[in-house]
């Protein structure tokens, strides 16, 4: 790759500051426009010294740039964005960050990691015991992960580990992003609809995961989740081999003897051999459903030992926002799960319950995606919320609403409430934060449920945990 100077329109995005500070590794000199900046994104570029201006200008484009960089957002268009409009008019080189993945990732032993759920953690997880087993790997992975620098480095190691996303590239051009990444690896973990508002049909969102597989070198590894029926659909329809993980004993790698409590210990099993015992921070039986799939990429592949593998797992502290737990010095533990979509909530909730099963359950949840607050999706609401004492629900984010058949708040409480789930509206985050404050009993779990912020609710609920009811000890609370 060629370039010395690299301008980035919209770089505040994960996967364009991503790709920004891979370049920077690589010694490209980075610049940066867009609307708002805010940590850690805002963060990880000061550390690396990538300068950045708040607000889309022409003036923003420097005259010695080799390449423009243009995120995939609605303003980033030529119609409503002068910065933009003044990239194509430059006579400059304009790309997405995936055309510059592409390029970055020609000559490496590419491991994409896709499916609607369980990338982000799967992706993290493999970069982890890499990089604990000092194997160098570049990573490239979507959300912000504990233990890590950034979410983005590029090593000197042969592999590559790509969180391959979806959606679109860019503004024009609608191919998935992952189908740029050179895979020569896949780890699939799911292929649940997902992304309503970009794929209106599950053939739709289905069409790019399929064209994905078949790509593949014959070479390659396929490595899928056998009990997510669309994932394993979707291997049955390629027609090629591929290595098969889950937790019970009809896939080829599948965890057996669990002991759930403050830790999760299982043996990783290929077949009917016990390969070695792990053991786990991570709540729930769907991580250890991820590590198994991970587990089997890393050994099928001969990337580490068993051993290193263990170590890696032992020490991996997990992806921000996935079951991670936020009051560290309360007998009341407060949880934070990604609950995007239907299929992650249920999973939060099954891994609560499974780890608390004595305590009352009280989910704060916050219908932030598409997926939630579309009306034809109403159904979802009907179940998500089973071993649920206490449900209060936040308003349905605004951003998009006009494209889509919009859920208000009442709807959904409603059709909550019709479920005979005990829920109510959070109109206000203060009166919320009140309201928990009277009725939170040491007995109880908390679990916020949001891929948005819960109106600041996801950092004054912890504290109010960590005040209402503190750690004698200063340690939280005990998973059993």
């Amino acid at each position: 790759m060629n370039i010395s100077k690299a301008h980035f329109i919209g770089i505040a995005g994960k996967g364009m500051s991503a790709t920004a500070l891979l370049l920077k590794q690589m010694g490209v000199e980075i610049s940066g426009s867009d609307e708002g900046f805010y940590p850690p994104v805002s963060d990880y570029l000061k550390s690396a010294n990538v300068p950045f201006s708040k607000g889309y200008r022409k003036e923003n484009i420097p005259d010695d740039a080799d390449v423009i960089i243009i995120g995939k957002n609605a303003k980033l268009v030529p119609e409503a964005n002068e910065e933009v409009r003044a990239a194509f008019a430059s006579g400059k080189l304009v790309r997405s960050f995936a055309d510059i993945v592409h390029d970055l990732t020609v000559a490496s032993e590419n491991i994409v990691v896709a499916g609607s759920y369980g990338k982000s953690t799967c992706t993290a997880l493999l970069a982890w015991c890499l990089r604990t087993a000092k194997k160098d790997p570049s990573y490239f992975i979507g959300e912000v992960t504990n233990g890590f620098e950034s979410y983005a480095q590029r090593g000197q190691g042969p592999v590559f580990v790509l969180e391959g996303d979806e959606y679109p590239s860019s503004n024009w051009d609608s191919t998935s992003k992952f189908l740029h990444y050179n895979a020569r690896n896949v780890l699939l973990t799911s292929a649940t609809h997902d992304h309503i508002n970009v794929f209106p049909t599950h053939a739709d969102y289905l069409r790019p995961f399929r064209a994905l597989l078949d790509g593949l070198p014959r070479d390659g590894v396929l490595v899928a989740c056998s009990s997510e029926p669309h994932a394993r659909a979707l291997v049955q329809a390629t027609g090629r081999q591929a290595v098969l993980y889950a937790l019970d004993d009809k896939a080829h790698w599948h965890a057996d003897n669990i002991v759930h409590g403050a830790r999760t210990d299982f043996d990783l099993m290929r077949g009917n051999e016990k390969v070695v015992r792990l053991s786990t921070l991570h709540l729930g039986n769907h991580n250890i459903e991820n590590i198994v799939g991970v587990s089997a990429m890393l050994l099928e592949k001969g990337l580490l030992t068993p051993d290193e593998l263990a170590a890696g797992v032992a020490s991996f502290m997990g992806v921000k926002r996935r079951m991670e737990l936020l009051s560290i010095a309360s007998t009341v533990p407060v949880y934070e799960g990604f609950g995007s979509s239907y299929e992650k909530a249920k999973s939060a909730i099954a891994a609560i319950k499974l780890h608390f099963p004595d305590r009352r359950l009280v989910v704060v949840f916050e219908p932030h995606t598409f997926t939630w607050r579309n009306r034809e999706a109403i159904a979802a609401y009907d179940d998500v919320f089973d071993g649920a004492a206490k449900v209060f629900i936040y308003e349905p984010a605004s951003q998009g609403a006009a494209t889509h058949a919009q859920l208000t708040q009442a709807e959904i409480v409603a059709r909550v409430r019709s479920a005979s789930y005990d829920a109510e509206p959070i109109v206000d985050p203060q009166e919320a934060l009140q309201r928990l404050d009277g009725m939170l009993r040491s007995d109880d779990v908390v679990l916020l449920l949001t891929s948005g912020e819960l109106g600041g609710l996801i950092k004054t609920i912890p504290k109010l945990a960590e005040r209402k009811f503190p750690s004698k000890t200063g340690e939280p609370a005990t998973a059993a």
